[in-house]
């Protein structure tokens, strides 16, 4: 039997065919890994390895050579017959990295298709589908259903990869959380988040259809308006935050008011680190972070922004506030410890 195709047979320079999966033990063969070779020794395996034949063969045919088709429809089989046997036992998941390595092979080019046996193609299939599932939970936050830290981070760092243009996010604060949930207790201020995690989405949705609302933290969330000019995504925050205001919150509990605060900027695509250089949101995001604590101190309720020449301003309604200046030169700038205030 063949082992991950990625690694026996491949020609120098190409890339592997298979993913990353931990090593599978055979019989008496132990299939490796993209960086490991394959290890000869005593038997690990507590069941029948009868069906799968010419596994040192296969381990030892060069899929680069003369006959690569023939070769590789050969490694393909020793694939399938380990699928199947892996899969007779039950053990679904090793049974699907050894069908994707035949399948990998298949897809190189004149390999001759191998069979798949129906129960283990339908059984791949929800082990796929419980994958993916697993995936999507483990970036959504688990009280608001929206996206969660982990998906922000992935999504800001595949933009700034693939793209040359600046992101606008925004950073959108609960007014006075702690006093909703002291108040009314948590139970209301989990309602609080989860509509307004609705009214956020809502706006974004027509204005920027591409862009997405993830918690940051708290109650503190990040919108990214992916496509949005700078004008356009304050004016999407502008929308929301008075979306917020005049929402009917009694709904939730009598005499309940909520507004937010937010800060509004641009990420150039440089400030963004590639896909595994590290997270990207804390530095990537520190002036948006400095514009929300300006609207948080010059009375909340407010969207903060820059201008084209660089002078932090308040959108809409609150545009009028005095002193603004003086709190942008006190927080931009200045180091700052803990989350942003209520």
């Amino acid at each position: 039997m063949f082992v991950r195709g990625s690694r026996v047979g491949r020609r120098p320079g190409t890339a592997a065919s298979t993913t990353n999966a931990e090593p599978v033990v055979v019989g008496t063969v132990t299939t490796p890994g993209p960086s490991e070779n394959a290890v000869h020794g005593s038997a690990a395996s507590t069941f029948d390895t009868s069906p799968i034949v010419g596994i040192d063969a296969a381990l030892r045919l060069d899929a680069g050579g003369d006959e690569a088709g023939q070769t590789r429809a050969h490694q393909a089989r020793s694939h399938e017959a380990a699928a199947e046997v892996l899969a007779d036992r039950g053990d679904w998941r090793r049974a699907y990295q050894h069908l994707r390595a035949a399948m990998a092979l298949v897809h190189l080019g004149d390999t001759p298709p191998v069979h798949v046996p129906e129960q283990l193609r339908r059984e791949v299939d929800r082990l796929r589908r419980e994958r993916a599932e697993a995936r999507e939970q483990s970036r959504r936050d688990s009280l608001t259903a929206t996206w969660n830290r982990r998906y922000l981070d992935e999504r800001l760092s595949t933009l700034g990869d693939s793209t040359d243009e600046a992101v606008c996010v925004a950073l959108v604060d609960v007014d006075h959380f702690k006093l909703v949930n002291d108040t009314y207790g948590h139970a209301i201020g989990d309602s609080v988040l989860r509509t307004l995690v609705t009214l956020m989405r809502e706006g974004i949705d027509g204005p920027a259809p591409e862009g997405f609302c993830a918690r940051y933290g708290g109650e503190e969330f990040a919108l990214v308006l992916s496509g949005a000019s700078p004008e356009d995504a304050v004016a999407t925050c502008e929308g929301i935050r008075a979306r917020v205001e005049e929402h009917d919150w009694s709904a939730i509990a009598p005499d309940l008011r909520v507004t937010v605060s937010a800060g509004v900027g641009c990420l150039d695509a440089e400030a963004v680190p590639a896909e595994g250089e590290g997270d990207p949101t804390p530095g990537a995001l520190d002036r948006v972070d400095e514009l929300l604590y300006v609207a948080k101190r010059t009375g909340r309720n407010a969207v903060a922004f820059r201008d084209a020449e660089g002078r932090v301003r308040l959108a809409g309604a609150a545009s009028g506030r005095r002193g603004v200046e003086s709190v942008a030169r006190a927080v931009c700038g200045a180091p700052r410890t803990g989350s942003v205030e209520d």
